[in-house]
This record gives C-alpha cells, sequence and structure tokens, in this order.
C-alpha cells in the first residue's frame, strides 16, 4: 500500500476511534504510537522512540518529556502528548521548555488528532512560539501528506525540513490571513482596497461598513471565476478526460453536460481528502445527475439538479432525510464541504 493510502486509512481509523477515547494514555496508545509507528519508527524500541525521556530543566531535575526520537545516535524529536480533548494552544510553553536543553531540532505537540511543528528559525536552540507546520488528521490535504512523509524515518533529513520550515511557517500564517480577511474583511483591509482608486472621499466607518459586503461578494465571485476557469481548461482537455473514463459511468442516450461535469470533480476533489478520489463515481439519468461512492447506486453521495433557473444538491444526513440546498454557481459547491464529507462517513461506516 502506498504511503498516501496508509495516511487517509489512518485518518479514518482516527475518526472510527476518537469517540471512545477519553484519556492521555489511551490517546497515547491508540493514536499517538500508531501515528509514529505508519511514519516507519520502532516506537517499542526506547533506543529508538524513548517514552518519558528526561530533560533537565535549569534547577528543575528529572522534567521528562513524553518521547523523544533518536536519529543516527542523537536526539532529534521531542514530542509533547495531549488528551485528545485538550486543546493545544495553552501547552505549547512546556515544550518550549524542554526544547533548548537537548540536541532536538523538531518539537511536535499533539493530541493525537492535531499536530504542531516546531523548530528553531526566529532563535538558535530556542523553540519558535509558532509552529511552521500543523496538520489536523481529521481534515488531511494533498499538500500534508506530503509534508508528512518528510518526517517517515526512511525520508528523515533535517536540513530538507529545516530548509522547507520557514517557507511553510510564513506561508501559513498568510493564508491563515487571507482566509480570515475574505471571510470578514477587516476595517484595515477594506481601507486597503477603497485606496487602490475604488473610493476617493473619506473613508468613514459608514464607507467601509457599507462596502464590507461588497467586497466579500467580489472576493467570492473572484475565487468562483478562477476555479470555474480550471474546471473548464480540465473539462477541455481531451486527455483528462480520457483518463477518466475507468471511473465514471453513464446511459448512452443521456447528454452529461459540462456543469454536470464540473460538479462531479469539485464533489471529488473535496472527498479525494477522506478517501481515494478512485472511488467516487458518477450516474447520469433523466431525472438527476448522481455522484456515487464505490459505483454503488445504494451507495449516493449526492444527486445533483442543474437547470438554466435553479441548481441545487440534495444530500442525505445522518438521518438519511434528504435535504436540499440551493447554489447559484456549480462552484458553490465548495461550500456543502462538511456536509458532503458527513454524508461520506455515514455510507462507509
Amino acid at each position: 500500500m502506498e504511503f498516501e493510502e496508509k495516511v487517509r486509512d489512518f485518518s479514518r481509523r482516527v475518526k472510527k476511534l476518537q469517540k471512545s477515547i477519553t484519556t492521555e494514555e489511551a490517546t497515547k496508545t491508540s493514536l499517538i504510537m500508531p501515528f509514529f509507528s505508519l511514519l516507519g519508527y520502532d516506537v517499542f524500541n526506547p533506543l529508538e522512540f524513548t517514552p518519558e525521556y528526561i530533560a533537565d530543566v535549569g534547577i528543575k531535575k528529572g522534567e521528562k518529556v513524553d518521547y523523544a526520537i533518536t536519529i543516527n545516535n542523537q536526539v532529534t524529536i521531542l514530542i509533547e502528548a495531549k488528551s485528545i480533548n485538550e486543546n493545544l494552544q495553552k501547552h505549547g510553553s512546556q515544550l518550549f521548555r524542554y526544547f533548548g536543553t537537548t540536541t532536538a531540532k523538531i518539537g511536535i505537540l499533539t493530541n493525537g488528532i492535531i499536530y504542531k511543528f516546531y523548530t528553531d528559525l526566529e532563535e538558535a536552540n530556542k523553540m519558535d512560539i509558532a509552529p511552521f507546520l500543523e496538520i489536523d488528521l481529521l481534515n488531511l490535504k494533498d499538500s500534508d501528506i506530503v509534508e508528512i512523509k518528510k518526517f517517515c524515518k526512511e525520508n528523515f533529513d533535517i536540513d530538507t525540513i529545516m530548509s522547507s520550515a520557514s517557507n511553510l511557517k510564513y506561508a501559513s500564517s498568510i493564508e491563515k490571513i487571507l482566509s480570515e480577511e475574505f471571510d470578514n474583511p477587516s476595517d484595515d483591509f477594506i481601507k486597503l482596497i477603497l485606496n487602490k482608486g475604488v473610493y476617493d472621499g473619506v473613508k468613514t466607518q459608514n464607507i467601509i461598513d457599507k462596502y464590507r459586503p461588497i467586497l466579500k461578494k467580489s472576493i467570492n465571485h473572484y475565487i468562483n471565476t478562477l476555479i470555474n476557469q480550471r474546471l473548464q481548461t480540465a473539462l477541455n482537455n481531451p486527455t483528462e478526460i480520457d483518463n477518466e473514463t475507468e471511473e465514471i459511468t453513464e446511459a448512452d442516450d443521456i447528454v452529461t453536460t459540462k456543469e454536470e461535469l464540473e460538479s462531479y470533480y469539485i464533489v471529488k476533489a473535496i472527498l479525494s481528502e477522506a478517501i481515494n478520489p478512485k472511488q467516487i463515481y458518477y450516474k447520469d439519468t433523466t431525472s438527476y445527475f448522481g455522484i456515487l461512492y464505490d459505483n454503488k447506486v445504494t451507495k449516493w453521495i449526492c444527486r445533483v439538479f442543474l437547470k438554466e433557473n435553479v441548481k441545487f444538491l440534495i444530500i442525505p444526513d445522518k438521518d438519511k432525510k434528504e435535504i436540499r440546498y440551493e447554489i447559484e454557481y456549480v462552484s458553490d459547491i465548495y461550500k456543502l464541504k462538511q456536509q458532503l464529507i458527513e454524508r461520506l462517513e455515514n455510507i462507509i461506516k
């Protein structure tokens, strides 16, 4: 099995187990140790994966880190483990104290679901306050798996990790700021846009408040346009369509529209974070365009209705009640990510 699929399998395992785990010890044995085992470390070899590693801090003797990973006879990674129910925001300071007293270059803070990776980009031998990488196993992205793979025992190279850590850290911070600004534009961001020739008058609070919904709508429209352009490029590429023919089925007498194919690719992109995208199929009918799991009509993920004057999706909830979601653009399906993932989880339970 390829590493990517192993990680996705593990993510599904975490989702199944999370509600049954209530203590720190259970978190360690059921989630954290198996995660590092997945990365190739011998978690039962104390010479490689040391539990309760002693890291004396100043006058405090006998301070212990939950785990230390030794690579090439040198302690390289420190791991602070918390219960699955713990909020990690308040625990970084503990790992911070340990970091400078060892040879470790990587600190990891985790509750078995969230993994925060730290190093010393700002000041040598002093752990940064902010992580350079954060992974959520319940919301894995393809880019996350690429980064996780760098920490595998067989791939581990501290120079490679350190060289990419800076870009990861600052890119992540920028993406977070952009996400917040796009979702709820701040006064300063609105002023910045208005000063680009949009509005020449005095930017009073009333003016800022007036333009806030306009800016938000413009951002969403621009993003939707970019998505549609990329989808159209893919749909107009015969090679890409040919490569998908083994994954999809349709009746000979039904014409599948470009918009319907767009909806299929969007749902596929969303759910590829949780399963192998080759498990997602579509079936076009005279009544609706269905998107299926494992090509089984009894395991339909959603049904898509795309007419000139009305567009909507039907997605069953956990009680199998069919919920209708109106959309304006096909790309608005991205806004239904949570509902689609929950539907998939209910299907494959």
